[in-house]
Protein backbone atom coordinates (compact mmCIF):
# COMPACT_ATOMS: atom_id res chain seq x y z
CA UNK A 1 0.00 0.00 0.00
CA UNK A 2 1.36 3.68 -0.95
CA UNK A 3 0.67 6.61 1.25
CA UNK A 4 1.11 10.13 1.02
CA UNK A 5 1.16 11.70 4.93
CA UNK A 6 -1.12 14.53 5.41
CA UNK A 7 -0.44 16.04 8.90
CA UNK A 8 1.83 15.22 11.23
CA UNK A 9 1.92 14.63 14.65
CA UNK A 10 2.92 17.99 15.35
CA UNK A 11 0.28 19.35 13.20
CA UNK A 12 -2.52 17.87 15.05
CA UNK A 13 -1.30 18.10 18.72
CA UNK A 14 -1.73 22.11 17.61
CA UNK A 15 -4.99 22.17 16.06
CA UNK A 16 -6.03 19.87 18.58
CA UNK A 17 -4.94 22.32 21.41
CA UNK A 18 -6.61 25.30 19.47
CA UNK A 19 -9.92 23.50 19.01
CA UNK A 20 -9.80 22.53 23.07
CA UNK A 21 -9.16 26.32 23.74
CA UNK A 22 -11.95 27.22 21.28
CA UNK A 23 -14.46 24.73 22.93
CA UNK A 24 -13.56 26.12 27.05
CA UNK A 25 -14.68 29.64 25.53
CA UNK A 26 -17.84 28.78 24.20
CA UNK A 27 -19.64 26.56 26.98
CA UNK A 28 -17.74 28.60 29.44
CA UNK A 29 -17.70 26.73 32.51
CA UNK A 30 -20.63 24.41 31.70
CA UNK A 31 -20.88 20.78 32.54
CA UNK A 32 -20.29 19.21 28.76
CA UNK A 33 -21.14 15.63 27.66
CA UNK A 34 -18.72 14.17 25.21
CA UNK A 35 -19.62 11.45 23.11
CA UNK A 36 -17.01 9.81 20.60
CA UNK A 37 -17.76 7.85 17.97
CA UNK A 38 -16.20 4.33 17.77
CA UNK A 39 -13.72 3.33 16.90
CA UNK A 40 -11.95 5.70 14.56
CA UNK A 41 -12.31 9.00 17.05
CA UNK A 42 -11.05 7.83 20.10
CA UNK A 43 -7.73 9.16 19.90
CA UNK A 44 -8.94 12.32 18.45
CA UNK A 45 -11.47 12.46 21.69
CA UNK A 46 -8.80 11.45 24.12
CA UNK A 47 -5.54 14.35 22.76
CA UNK A 48 -9.45 16.74 22.67
CA UNK A 49 -10.60 16.27 25.98
CA UNK A 50 -7.44 16.79 28.02
CA UNK A 51 -7.32 20.23 26.43
CA UNK A 52 -11.19 21.22 26.89
CA UNK A 53 -10.50 23.07 30.62
CA UNK A 54 -14.08 22.54 31.39
CA UNK A 55 -16.02 19.79 33.61
CA UNK A 56 -15.95 16.96 30.55
CA UNK A 57 -17.93 13.26 31.14
CA UNK A 58 -16.91 11.50 28.37
CA UNK A 59 -19.31 8.38 26.81
CA UNK A 60 -18.91 6.62 23.25
CA UNK A 61 -21.23 5.34 20.65
CA UNK A 62 -19.97 2.17 18.39
CA UNK A 63 -21.20 2.82 14.48
CA UNK A 64 -20.35 1.43 11.50
CA UNK A 65 -21.14 2.41 7.61
CA UNK A 66 -17.75 1.55 5.76
CA UNK A 67 -16.70 -1.55 4.58
CA UNK A 68 -12.76 -1.15 3.55
CA UNK A 69 -12.95 2.01 1.39
CA UNK A 70 -16.59 2.70 0.50
CA UNK A 71 -19.10 4.02 2.83
CA UNK A 72 -22.17 1.38 2.51
CA UNK A 73 -25.03 4.05 2.89
CA UNK A 74 -26.42 2.85 5.89
CA UNK A 75 -25.30 3.34 9.52
CA UNK A 76 -26.07 0.49 11.97
CA UNK A 77 -25.67 1.36 15.84
CA UNK A 78 -23.34 -1.16 17.18
CA UNK A 79 -23.13 -0.01 20.75
CA UNK A 80 -25.24 2.58 22.59
CA UNK A 81 -24.62 5.42 24.73
CA UNK A 82 -24.61 4.58 28.24
CA UNK A 83 -25.33 8.11 29.62
CA UNK A 84 -28.63 10.29 29.34
CA UNK A 85 -28.37 12.86 27.24
CA UNK A 86 -31.25 14.70 28.16
CA UNK A 87 -30.80 18.18 29.39
CA UNK A 88 -27.46 18.23 29.17
CA UNK A 89 -24.77 20.01 26.86
CA UNK A 90 -23.93 17.53 24.03
CA UNK A 91 -20.38 17.39 22.10
CA UNK A 92 -20.52 14.67 19.25
CA UNK A 93 -16.79 13.82 18.54
CA UNK A 94 -16.47 12.42 15.00
CA UNK A 95 -13.15 10.96 13.25
CA UNK A 96 -14.12 12.07 9.90
CA UNK A 97 -17.53 13.58 7.90
CA UNK A 98 -17.53 12.38 4.35
CA UNK A 99 -21.31 12.60 3.39
CA UNK A 100 -22.25 13.75 6.53
CA UNK A 101 -25.24 11.10 6.66
CA UNK A 102 -24.04 9.37 9.96
CA UNK A 103 -24.08 12.84 11.10
CA UNK A 104 -27.89 13.39 10.36
CA UNK A 105 -28.62 9.85 11.60
CA UNK A 106 -27.12 10.63 15.06
CA UNK A 107 -28.53 14.34 14.74
CA UNK A 108 -31.96 13.21 14.63
CA UNK A 109 -31.82 10.18 17.11
CA UNK A 110 -30.07 12.59 20.12
CA UNK A 111 -32.39 15.10 18.94
CA UNK A 112 -35.38 12.91 20.50
CA UNK A 113 -33.41 12.54 23.65
CA UNK A 114 -33.37 15.64 24.32
CA UNK A 115 -30.07 17.41 24.91
CA UNK A 116 -30.11 20.80 26.06
CA UNK A 117 -27.58 21.66 23.15
CA UNK A 118 -25.83 19.89 20.50
CA UNK A 119 -22.48 20.61 18.88
CA UNK A 120 -20.28 18.10 16.33
CA UNK A 121 -16.44 18.65 16.32
CA UNK A 122 -14.43 16.30 13.63
CA UNK A 123 -11.15 15.90 12.82
CA UNK A 124 -11.62 15.80 9.67
CA UNK A 125 -14.12 17.35 7.28
CA UNK A 126 -14.57 16.77 3.10
CA UNK A 127 -16.45 19.41 2.60
CA UNK A 128 -16.96 18.21 -1.56
CA UNK A 129 -18.71 15.23 -0.43
CA UNK A 130 -21.05 16.74 2.28
CA UNK A 131 -25.23 15.88 1.50
CA UNK A 132 -25.71 15.99 5.42
CA UNK A 133 -28.29 18.64 6.46
CA UNK A 134 -26.37 19.12 10.10
CA UNK A 135 -23.90 21.55 10.44
CA UNK A 136 -20.71 20.86 11.75
CA UNK A 137 -19.24 23.32 14.73
CA UNK A 138 -15.16 22.62 15.23
CA UNK A 139 -13.18 21.39 12.34
CA UNK A 140 -9.41 20.40 12.64
CA UNK A 141 -8.88 20.22 8.84
CA UNK A 142 -10.51 19.85 6.08
CA UNK A 143 -9.64 17.80 3.18
CA UNK A 144 -10.56 16.72 -0.22
CA UNK A 145 -11.99 13.13 -1.36
CA UNK A 146 -8.86 11.19 -0.08
CA UNK A 147 -9.23 7.85 1.60
CA UNK A 148 -7.07 8.43 4.68
CA UNK A 149 -5.38 6.36 7.54
CA UNK A 150 -3.82 6.96 11.14
CA UNK A 151 -4.54 8.65 14.15
CA UNK A 152 -7.39 6.81 14.95
CA UNK A 153 -8.99 6.35 11.19
CA UNK A 154 -8.71 2.91 9.81
CA UNK A 155 -8.45 0.51 6.60
CA UNK A 156 -10.16 -2.88 7.87
CA UNK A 157 -9.26 -2.12 11.11
CA UNK A 158 -5.83 -1.47 10.46
CA UNK A 159 -3.70 1.37 10.93
CA UNK A 160 -5.09 2.80 13.75
CA UNK A 161 -1.80 3.13 15.44
CA UNK A 162 -0.16 5.36 13.22
CA UNK A 163 0.51 9.28 14.90
CA UNK A 164 0.20 10.66 11.58
CA UNK A 165 -2.81 11.09 8.96
CA UNK A 166 -2.00 9.81 5.62
CA UNK A 167 -3.30 8.97 2.15
CA UNK A 168 -4.02 6.35 0.66
CA UNK A 169 -2.94 6.31 -2.47
CA UNK A 170 -2.93 2.79 -4.14
CA UNK A 171 -3.82 -0.34 -2.10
Amino acid sequence: MKTRPLFDEAMIAKRIRELGAQITTDYAGEPLLVVSVLKGAFMFTADLVRQIKLPVEVDFIGLASYEGTQSTGHVRIISDLSSKIEGRHVLLIEDIVDSGKTLDFLRDMFSLRHPKSLKICTLLSKPESHEMKTPVDYVGFEITREFVIGYGLDLDQRYRELSYIAQVIET
